[in-house]
This record gives structure tokens, sequence and C-alpha cells, in this order.
């Protein structure tokens, strides 16, 4: 019994400890590779698909000043004034699903939140990993600064089919580098981000072209991201 003790408690220390460690690690290295992109890499050949994996990592003050405006316009509209999760987004999304339950489920994940699972964790809607996200979340608004939350965020997130942050699809679709993204492509790929991919940035719909210019409209209310090139 005593075994059994010892080895739980090493298990525990173990996890805080290197959990910890990972965390304060990538606040200062870059995130080359994350779970995600080793599952799609898995799916693609399990179903004889050609591997494709396109990502590269640029800093923050590299990519257009509007990038960032764009995606907390269009994801996360409190990500500079929450600490991890905006409380009345949860609210409001779970009184919608509750009240239209035949509809398409109301999300609620602020920036943070979707940083912390797009880097540590795996897809998936199940409570451990919901508990697990919830953990990484609070790490992550304590260690890393919004600027960086968002620097990971944009270079981590899937922006296509075996596409990966910002920069890679912005070569991808326009051959440019993120840094000579307009307003109105960094908006496109805000658009995208909900499911990159069923939504393509260098094919945009009907619906899309839409939901960018409610974007752009949206992005002039939005504060500049402290730290970064825009306030520079």
């Amino acid at each position: 019994m005593k075994f059994f003790k010892k080895l739980i408690r090493g298990i525990v220390v173990a996890f805080f400890a290197s959990t910890i460690l990972s965390v304060v690690a990538l606040r200062f290295v870059p995130v080359f590779f994350t779970p995600l992109m080793f599952i799609r890499c898995y799916q693609q050949l399990k179903e004889g698909r050609e591997l494709r994996l396109s990502h590269h990592w640029v800093s923050i003050d590299r990519m257009s000043a509007d990038m960032p405006t764009a995606v907390i316009a269009s994801e996360d509209a409190n990500f500079l004034s929450h600490h991890g999760f905006d409380f009345k987004a949860i609210e409001h999304a779970a009184k919608r699903n509750m009240k239209h339950p035949e509809k398409r489920k109301l999300g609620a994940s602020t920036i943070t939140q979707q940083t912390a699972k797009n880097v540590f964790l795996w897809p998936g809607r199940s409570w451990v990993r919901k508990g697990f996200e919830v953990y990484f979340t609070v790490l992550i608004e304590l260690v890393w600064s919004k600027e960086r939350i968002m620097e990971v965020y944009l270079n981590s997130i899937e922006t296509g089919e075996g596409i990966y942050g910002v920069e890679a699809v912005s070569r991808d679709n326009w051959g440019l580098s993120a840094e000579q993204l307009s307003k109105a492509q960094c908006a496109l790929i805000a658009v995208t981000l909900p499911n990159p991919r069923k939504f393509s940035s260098k094919h945009p719909s009907a619906y899309m072209l839409k939901r960018q210019k409610r974007i752009m409209l949206e992005m002039k209310f939005v504060k500049s991201l402290p730290e970064s090139k825009a306030q520079k």
C-alpha cells in the first residue's frame, strides 16, 4: 500500500514539475511542433493521402499588426481584459445552447484556452481533456504575457489542410510573409479559424466574405495588443 502511495505521489509531483517547466520554457522557446500536427500527419497517412505539414515560426513583430487585432475581433473580444476565461461569454453560450439545443453548439473558448489546447493537448470534448485545458490555461496566464500568448497562438493555429500558423498560410495563399498581410487578408484568415479544414482563405465563399467585412468593422474597436509593434 505504501508503495502505491509513493508511486502516485511521484507521478503527481512529476506531472506538475514537468508541465510547469514546459510552460516556463515555452515562454521563451518557439513552438515548432504541436500534438495536433502529429495527429493530422497520422490521419493523412492512415487515409492514404499525401503527407503535408507546412509550418514556419515567426515572431509577432514580423507579423502584420492587423493579425492580432483580427483574431481578437473574431475569436475573443475580451482577450486583453480577461485572465484566461471569459465568464460572460461562457454564460451567454450556455444560455443559448440550452434555449436552442437543435442548433450547432456555441463555444466560448478564449484565445488562451485555444492556445493551451493547441500546444499541450489533443482535440476532443471529454471532461478529462477539458480539465487539462483549464489547468494549462491558468498556467499560461500566470507565466506568459498577453503578447506571448498571442504570438504562440498565431504560430500554432491550424489555418488549412496541413497548414499551421499565419506565416505558412500567408505563403501558401498569396506568396507573402505574415508581415505583408493586408487588413482584409488578416480578417479573412480569422474567418477560417472556427473550421480551417472547411473554410479556405485562399478560395473564400460568399459567407466568408460577408464575415470578413464584419470582422474588419469590429477591428476598429479593438485595442492594440500591449507591447506589440502596433504601439511602436
